[in-house]
């Protein structure tokens, strides 16, 4: 049945962005499309925008212009910035999803009259939970799960059982649109060009050499300043004498040391949680929970208390890191999350 409800899509001038708002034509809805500007990187809008322009014109939509430059700015980049200042490994896509694209989207879509809200993401929703997509190797539920579960029903996702290669042959099949097939994949941190450093470096000095430490406290090397490290990383800094591996274990951002250990002693079997989003109301369960986005879910038992969360890992985990997130999941549903603000070491009691 043709629908003519009215829904905004997000267009970022990309391939997955594209393809979706010409299937929500094909499916017979009003459409219009939205490009945000969300940081001032040189020379990134010349590109993108014009791209998604391109498109919008010849999908035959309007296209909106959303500069949201300065909420990004404190709502996004600040606190990726802070977290690393603090010691902890940041999740700004995730953070990025609930103000920016689930956020002021929405409020957007409100101003036009939107029913709906759409994007180019790979995610599957049936109105009341969101999914994991039929491509896995490009499922993004991960970095959506802190996003406001009341908008939940007013989500469209045309990508939801596509496969990546299917939608550049979609494009690469249509006269006029076969570049975007063959374009680059835009970067994971849109904001961040090369490394993170780079991005730290225009805000705060991260090249500040400091010690090394081991379990004991003692100092066994040297490293190139406490930013450039995450749990679990094992190069870019010294330890004297060493005949094996040593891993991040903690970072000390007060005296700017960072403390090393064996591979052993990063392995995790429980999890602290705050700021937990959940797509119902749940109190304790048994899940699967992906610590880290590329990661494998490990079965877990949660309890959750007020807005925070104890997980319970069925199976140790390497390298945990303090900041990032803690996703759940039910065969391929998503529960919902929540950010992880400490971390305890498998015990050996015999």
């Amino acid at each position: 049945m043709m629908s003519k409800d009215k829904v905004l899509i997000g267009m970022s001038g990309g391939v997955d962005s594209t393809v979706s708002t010409l299937l929500l034509k094909e499916m017979g809805y009003d459409v219009e499309g939205v490009y945000m500007r969300l940081h001032s990187k040189p020379g990134y809008h010349e590109i993108h925008q014009t791209r998604a322009e391109k498109a919008a014109k010849f999908a035959g939509v309007k296209l909106h212009i959303l500069n949201k430059e300065e909420e990004f700015a404190s709502k996004v980049v600040k606190p990726f910035v802070k977290t690393y200042q603090d010691g902890l490994t940041p999740n700004p896509c995730a953070l990025c999803n609930r103000n920016m694209k689930f956020g002021a989207l929405i409020e957007l879509a409100d101003d036009i009259g939107a029913k709906y809200l759409a994007t180019g993401h790979y995610i599957k929703t049936d109105g009341e939970y969101l999914y994991q997509a039929d491509d896995q190797s490009k499922d993004q539920s991960y970095f959506l799960f802190y996003i406001d579960p009341s908008i939940v029903p007013r989500l469209l996702f045309p990508l939801a059982t596509r496969h990546k290669d299917d939608i550049k042959a979609y494009a690469a099949s249509i006269r006029g649109l076969e570049s975007y097939a063959t374009q680059a994949e835009s970067s994971e941190i849109c904001f961040v060009e090369h490394n993170y450093t780079d991005t730290l470096k225009e805000y705060i000095d991260v090249d500040m050499e400091g010690e090394v430490l081991n379990t004991d406290g003692v100092v066994v090397g040297k490293h190139k300043g406490y930013m450039h490290y995450t749990i679990g990383k094992r190069k870019g800094f010294s330890v004297h004498g060493a005949h094996e591996p040593h891993f991040v274990l903690k970072i000390l951002p007060q005296t700017n040391q960072i403390v090393v250990a064996s591979r052993d002693e990063l392995e995790v079997t429980r999890v602290v949680l705050e700021r937990v989003n959940l797509f119902d109301k749940r109190e304790e369960f048994d899940a699967y929970v992906k610590l880290r986005y590329r990661t494998e879910a490990v079965p877990c038992h949660v309890k959750i208390d007020a807005d925070g969360a104890v997980v319970e890992l069925k199976q140790s985990v390497f390298g945990v890191a303090t900041g990032q997130a803690a996703v759940f999941y039910d065969q391929d549903r998503l529960l919902g999350g929540g950010w992880i603000i400490d971390t305890e070491e498998m015990r050996d009691d015999t």
